[in-house]
């Protein structure tokens, strides 16, 4: 049963021929939605966990679902603070298996990244790398705006900088991203097939259980 899962359908088969006016229109405008208070305090209490560990270079993985993949990046690289952010604290309460004892340079939090990403910039908080892993694709055609590459936000997730990766199960997801990115950057993005050998995120290792193809593009924003 856990090898069961569908590919993505979509009646899209091609980039959406309004993401560049999307995207376009985000940077032109300012995005006035007001940060709640809890995800002031999820942020705040987040970089105090980092400041105690000693502010080493910060590792964000946005969208960390149960928050397995923060720990296997935490231990991927020991000498990064992981934070791990969720919105969901269902999700965050699971009780995720790993064998051993997990490390402790990460943490997770519950709080909405539309503020959380804002929160940083506004901080000058810069990741020194920056997971997108599996998010939400949202295909249906008029879910554009829903897809993080063409939410309001983000000129905000560029801006933060560092090397960012995003995954996903569905190609045009990231042939999107990669597109998205290349209009902000002006470097050359490509969205190429991953496979991994590893998986570090309960949707990376059902999707590869269940034959899906993977893709991911990688950038490095400085």
């Amino acid at each position: 049963m856990y090898a069961n899962s569908s590919p993505v359908s979509s009646t899209q088969t091609d980039i959406h021929e309004h993401l560049f006016t999307l995207v376009d229109k985000h940077v032109r405008t300012r995005f006035h939605k007001p940060v709640m208070p809890y995800n002031t305090e999820a942020f705040e209490r987040s970089m105090a966990a980092w400041a105690k560990a000693g502010s080493p270079p910060l590792i964000l993985d946005a969208g960390c679902g149960v928050g397995l993949s923060t720990l296997h990046l935490a231990t991927l690289y020991p000498d990064h603070f992981v934070i791990g952010v969720d919105q969901s604290a269902d999700r965050l309460s699971r009780k995720t298996l790993w064998p051993g004892t997990p490390p402790e340079n990460c943490m997770t939090v519950r709080a909405d990244l539309v503020d959380y990403w804002r929160l940083m910039h506004a901080a000058a908080v810069r990741p020194a790398r920056h997971y997108i892993l599996y998010p939400n694709p949202w295909p249906k055609l008029g879910q554009l705006a829903r897809r993080w590459h063409g939410h309001a936000v983000f000129p905000t997730i560029v801006s933060l900088g560092g090397e960012l990766e995003c995954r996903s199960n569905w190609r045009l997801y990231i042939a999107e991203f990669a597109a998205a990115l290349e209009r902000l950057t002006a470097k050359t993005i490509t969205c190429d097939a991953y496979i991994a050998a590893s998986p570090i995120t309960p949707f990376e290792q059902k999707y590869t259980a269940s034959g899906h193809d993977l893709w991911r593009c990688r950038v490095s924003l400085g």
